[in-house]
């Protein structure tokens, strides 16, 4: 058995040029072998830091990502500011990833994947989350006699 019959192709991240040369092993369930992955997170996130360090992604890679921090493509299309059919477009392959779209998706999945509270990672979803951009801006004084803004009822 040569290396490349030894090394698993990962097709079920949904990118086609993943291999792993070990962390995994063949299982027999119910008369079928499987494959059972060590530490399937680690790996996510070993591919992800990968990808961040490519020039360009490809559709497959921009999907990957997406998923691993979580999100629709109508709430990335809401937080880049374009319209969901760009995010479908993107990801097919069937339109380049603009520049500054890049640059962000890469700064949300490094949010995604920090240890701790992220207050940009809070303030994207509040943005992601906000159904009425024409609410009445309320704000207060807080009991440090700070100014705050305050929901509108």
């Amino acid at each position: 058995m040569n290396a490349a019959q030894r090394m698993y192709q990962y097709t079920e991240s949904g990118l086609d040029d993943v291999y792993l040369v070990n962390g995994f092993e063949y299982v027999n369930r119910g008369g079928k072998k499987h494959v059972r992955i060590a530490d399937l997170e680690g790996l996510h996130r070993a591919i992800g830091r990968y990808l961040l360090e490519k020039r360009l992604l490809s559709g497959r890679e921009l999907r990957f990502l997406r998923h691993e921090i979580l999100m629709s493509q109508k709430t990335l299309a809401e937080l880049l500011g374009v319209g969901e059919q760009a995010i479908n477009r993107w990801e097919r392959d069937k339109s380049d990833i603009p520049g500054p779209a890049l640059r962000l998706i890469r700064l949300l999945y490094l949010e995604h994947v920090k240890d701790g509270p992220s207050e940009i990672r809070e303030t994207l979803q509040r943005i992601a989350a906000a159904e009425d951009d024409n609410r009445r801006a309320t704000f207060r004084v807080n009991a440090d006699a700070q100014w705050e803004a305050k929901e509108a009822a």
